[in-house]
């Protein structure tokens, strides 16, 4: 049933974008994850203009992680302390990077830089965690107990401000997370992701937390950003349309649900080795499309 999309300005199917919230808000939930970093690219190989993308990418985000933070609430996943020092760095860099795609999208190179940008996060992230989830569950599968990663002492145990997680059983410094929080916060601005893709392994890798109460601590803080982005948005670049988000969020909520339950009975190996996989999978897509010749080489777009 086609649907016409107003700050789009074009029409797309409702079952086919209902399917696509449903399906990254399933991976949302079992992940960790906004969803965002599928939902972008998906939308613009769709056809939706890449600014809308963007904006409606965390507008669906929102959905995604409000339903599967309450999940993973539920089931004591969160850690709060944790949580709202990676919204407070959030909120500085949403701020920024919404802005940043303004200034982008004036001087006409939205569309390259912010597809540079998701190959080389992308790429590099997800071949991390695809390498060693894969060998985490090689290790298991052959009855080797996995090398222990999750307590390393790295140099950002050492700096200073320290304070207790109870939520992840650390003893760190509060500056990692909140620069962890700036960081997701700026990517959230400028290429309409939660950023728990980016968030999660570092909070694996460098924090040391838990993976599960990762997850559920992930989802919050891609909550937080997602709808300062969202607000942010809609008021500076007036770019996010609304009823292509409603449908994406209806999908969206109902797909988070199912995930939670799904990541909940995973292993955490087999965890990072899918969300490895699928950003691989989406960065190789993105980069295929840099590299065709397009079937226009002119546009006539105009920035808003």
């Amino acid at each position: 049933m086609p649907v016409y999309l107003p700050i789009a300005g074009m029409s797309v199917d409702l079952f086919l974008m209902t399917g696509v919230g449903a399906a990254v808000g399933f991976i949302a939930g079992m992940l960790g994850v906004g969803g965002g970093f599928l939902v972008t690219p998906l939308l613009a190989v769709l056809g939706i203009p890449t600014d809308v993308a963007v904006a409606t990418g965390a507008n669906q985000a929102v959905a995604a992680s409000a339903s599967g933070t309450l999940a993973q609430w539920q089931r004591g996943n969160v850690d709060l302390k944790m949580g709202a020092l990676l919204i407070a760095g959030g909120v500085v860099g949403a701020t920024a990077g919404v802005y940043l795609l303004r200034a982008l999208r004036m001087i006409g190179q939205i569309d390259f830089v912010i597809s540079v940008l998701y190959v080389a996060l992308l790429g590099a992230l997800g071949l991390l965690m695809l390498i060693e989830g894969a060998r985490a569950a090689l290790q298991a599968r052959a009855g080797r107990p996995p090398v222990a990663r999750l307590r390393r002492h790295t140099w950002l145990h050492s700096l200073p401000l320290k304070t207790r997680f109870p939520g992840s059983k650390l003893y760190m410094s509060l500056i990692p997370p909140v620069g962890l929080g700036v960081l997701v916060g700026l990517l959230g601005g400028v290429m309409g992701v939660g950023g728990g893709f980016f968030a999660v392994p570092v909070m694996v890798y460098a924090f040391g937390m838990p993976t599960r109460v990762v997850v559920g601590t992930s989802l919050l803080q891609v909550l937080a950003t997602s709808v300062l982005t969202t607000v942010l948005q809609a008021w500076a670049n007036q770019s996010v349309d609304v009823v292509l988000a409603a449908m994406l969020m209806l999908g969206g909520v109902v797909g988070a649900q199912f995930g939670a339950r799904a990541g909940h009975n995973m292993k955490g190996e087999y965890l990072r080795a899918l969300l490895g996989l699928l950003v691989v999978a989406v960065s190789i897509r993105i980069a295929v499309n840099l590299t065709i010749e397009p079937a226009s080489i002119y546009s006539l777009d105009v920035p808003r």
